[in-house]
């Protein structure tokens, strides 16, 4: 790979590269994308940002981003798409267009059982999981989601915070765990979740690789969406946050404390 560079686009050829980048990832005709280059040009229109990396002059990655409610300097990314090891620059270009803008933060969402989404947006990027949605898109027939609940995890970057590339794993995500009593079973018989005795950490784990399973077992990938579901679900009710994903695949939830607690 050649050194990757990345510029915001706005003319109608860039823009309709971009549309085509976003059907061949989601599987769907070029003739039916799932972010039109007419909808994708609005948006840049509205003061929104489409953000296109390039290596050397083919298309490595994108993403769109708008501003959220007036007043909150929030920003939200609508979707991005990237090769391997091009994810992180694309995230950090937005970040930075979002701060000249006078924005403090940035969302997402994404789904909650593809570990290693996870682990690139709680770990490298420091993102926290705010927000579990239950099939926030309902059913979806773009060639990835097929058969599948569109369940979602809200994260939330604050964009003023250190940027800290690769960070470690959140503090006791392996040793704590696994001396944690287990709460659930996964659909694989194996523990699911763990729960501290001081109720300061959940963990949950998912599926090695839920895109692979989707396609070869349907009604197991759907097993797993609900087991999980179920432990989200049940944390976030109580105030949990995720905060960190394990190598081998198991959340950390964390229950913030309250200032000036005993």
């Amino acid at each position: 790979m050649t050194e990757v560079s990345i510029r915001t686009v706005h003319d109608v050829a860039g823009i309709g590269e971009v549309a085509d980048l976003f059907s061949d990832v989601w599987q769907t005709p070029r003739s039916n994308p799932p972010y039109p280059a007419e909808v994708l040009h609005s948006l840049v229109h509205a003061g929104g940002a489409v953000h296109a990396a390039y290596d050397g002059t083919r298309l490595a990655g994108a993403a769109v981003a708008v501003f959220g409610e007036p007043g909150r300097q929030d920003t939200y990314s609508l979707v991005a798409a990237a090769d391997r090891g091009v994810g992180y620059a694309v995230k950090q270009a937005q970040r930075a267009w979002a701060l000249e803008r006078g924005a403090r933060t940035m969302r997402w969402t994404f789904d909650p059982l593809v570990g290693r989404n996870a682990r690139f947006n709680l770990v490298k990027l420091g993102a926290t999981g705010t927000e579990y949605l239950v099939d926030f898109y309902g059913p979806m027939a773009d060639g990835v989601n097929d058969g599948d609940e569109s369940d979602r995890l809200t994260v939330t970057w604050d964009l003023a915070a250190p940027s800290t590339p690769s960070a470690p794993s959140a503090p006791g995500e392996t040793g704590d765990r696994d001396a944690a009593p287990a709460t659930h079973l996964a659909p694989d018989d194996a523990f699911l979740a763990r729960r501290d005795t001081s109720d300061r950490h959940i963990w949950c784990r998912v599926p090695d690789d839920v895109v692979k399973l989707r396609a070869a077992d349907p009604v197991l990938a759907l097993r797993w969406r609900h087991a999980v579901r179920a432990v989200f679900t049940e944390a976030f009710a109580e105030g949990y946050v995720a905060t960190g994903m394990s190598r081998d695949g198991w959340y950390t939830l964390t229950r913030p404390t309250t200032e000036g607690a005993a």
